[in-house]
């Protein structure tokens, strides 16, 4: 037997070997992930879509309409004063949040500070508790006879006093920086953890070409920590937007409509007035803006 002949039979594969994998079988192990998603996920959403071009109760018969429930959110001045105070929470939410985080995860990680552990810990604290608790315990605070109120009159500031969820100019701040405090958690722990892996040779190259820490931060903390910027404005413009819980039990849109924002409003259209076909169209609509501002977002973090 030749060489050749010996090297062809022990290349040639063994009687019940496997051939290969068929295209199909990674399929296959993704069928029930897709269906699960599917039917929970995309199946309602597509009901929704289809709902909202209906003049619907939620009981009785639907009445085709095309697209006026759409055009509807255009003339409507409450659906748009709802949406706009959506884009106005988003500085609140994530803007605020991630200017103070950058600052104060700059300071945390490169300051050696004792019980940092701890400190993460508690900042990140508003992020598990029930945003309804978070709601309950600020409208306390926001009280006329409130602590804040209390505060200000014991240092001289009586003027400054008001009720704070009452007051049609000052409501919406006062809410939008109940969600800055939530926020600010979640970003500096995530900016703090991009920051910690950025090498520690980076800044002593800097520092010998005689960078101070400003030139520091913003030639070498903030672009390595991009990605962890993306994120922090992902996750905190989708909860500025979606935000519901917190406007229903400190102000319920009130007083007016000064805090009426989008998930409001289709609770309210759907529960309270029986529009659920109008309701449906402000949640889509909602859904393609949250979408849209977060492509945006996170191609800019792509190409930055």
């Amino acid at each position: 037997m030749t060489n050749s002949s010996a090297t062809a039979r022990e290349r040639r594969p063994a009687k019940g070997a496997r051939r290969g994998t068929p295209a199909w079988v990674p399929f296959a192990y993704l069928a029930p992930a897709f269906l699960l998603y599917g039917t929970f996920l995309l199946f309602p959403l597509g009901r929704a879509v289809q709902f909202s071009f209906f003049e619907w109760d939620g009981l009785g018969a639907s009445t085709f309409v095309g697209f006026d429930n759409y055009v509807q959110i255009v003339q409507d001045e409450r659906l748009r004063e709802a949406f706009g105070h959506a884009f106005v929470l988003i500085f609140f939410y994530s803007i605020l949040p991630l200017a103070v985080g950058l600052m104060l995860a700059a300071i945390l990680t490169r300051a050696r500070v004792r019980g940092l552990g701890f400190f993460r810990t508690l900042i990140f604290l508003p992020q598990v508790i029930a945003m309804v608790v978070v709601a309950v315990t600020w409208r306390q605070i926001y009280a006329p006879d409130g602590p804040l109120n209390a505060l200000l009159r014991l240092v001289g500031l009586e003027s400054w006093t008001r009720a704070w969820l009452g007051d049609y100019t000052f409501t919406l701040p006062a809410v939008g920086l109940i969600g800055s405090w939530v926020s600010l958690g979640l970003v500096t722990v995530l900016l703090m953890a991009g920051m910690s892996r950025v090498p520690k040779e980076l800044y002593e190259a800097a520092r010998l070409d005689g960078a101070g820490p400003v030139r520091e931060f913003f030639s070498i903390t903030l672009p390595s920590v991009r990605g962890e910027i993306t994120v922090a404005l992902t996750l905190t413009i989708v909860a500025a937007l979606k935000t519901f819980d917190l406007i229903y039990v400190t102000t319920s849109g009130g007083p007016g409509t000064s805090t009426t924002v989008p998930s409001f409003e289709v609770y309210r259209r759907a529960f309270e007035l029986g529009e659920v076909g109008a309701a449906t169209a402000v949640g889509a609509v909602l859904t393609l803006i949250v979408f849209a501002i977060n492509f945006v977002v996170n191609r800019i973090g792509d190409r930055a």
